[in-house]
């Protein structure tokens, strides 16, 4: 690196810290000596009639005791912790499956509850009012009665039936 001028041959820290990472670049981390990591295991593909089974077994009982896993993995020739792994990646997509089956019940039951809402509001702007006897002999009262802001056409007035 060339000197600052007027500084002579003064390192700062970061410059030494920009040195250090071009050496390590070109002659690799120091962890780079270490034995390379183990391969992962490839994926265990089982037969139709094996998952058959830990699916039937699974339907009746959700966790295995050891001697249970044992004899099952033993009657699949499989080994004991294929079955363990088995049954605990099923009922990880059990619990999803029920809660995305409880989450679309509780959405169709708001939609539900949402209609049922709409339909009682529309059946109470249709229903006809019946008129309050003490309404019909006061115009104000009964124009008041049958006043319905909510309607589609604001400009039409309800029509008066009947003033004493």
């Amino acid at each position: 690196m060339p000197a600052v001028p007027g500084l002579g041959s003064l390192n700062f820290p970061w410059m030494e810290s920009s040195r250090r990472f071009v050496k390590e670049r070109f002659s690799g981390h120091p962890y780079q000596n270490r034995t390379p990591p183990k391969r992962k295991k490839p994926r265990t593909s089982f037969s139709r009639v094996q998952i058959c089974e830990l699916e039937k077994r699974f339907h009746r009982q959700k966790y295995l005791a050891s001697a249970e896993r044992a004899a099952l993995a033993k009657s699949l020739k499989m080994t004991d912790a294929q079955v363990k792994t088995w049954f605990q990646n099923r009922r990880t997509k059990w619990r999803r499956q029920t809660a995305e089956e409880r989450e679309a019940e509780r959405q169709q039951a708001n939609r539900l509850m949402l209609q049922l809402q709409h339909d009682a509001f529309q059946k109470s702007l249709s229903d006809s009012i019946q008129p309050d006897p003490l309404c019909l002999h006061n115009s104000s009262l009964f124009a008041l009665q049958n006043l319905q802001p909510w309607e589609e056409d604001a400009g039409k007035m309800a029509p008066v039936t009947s003033l004493v």
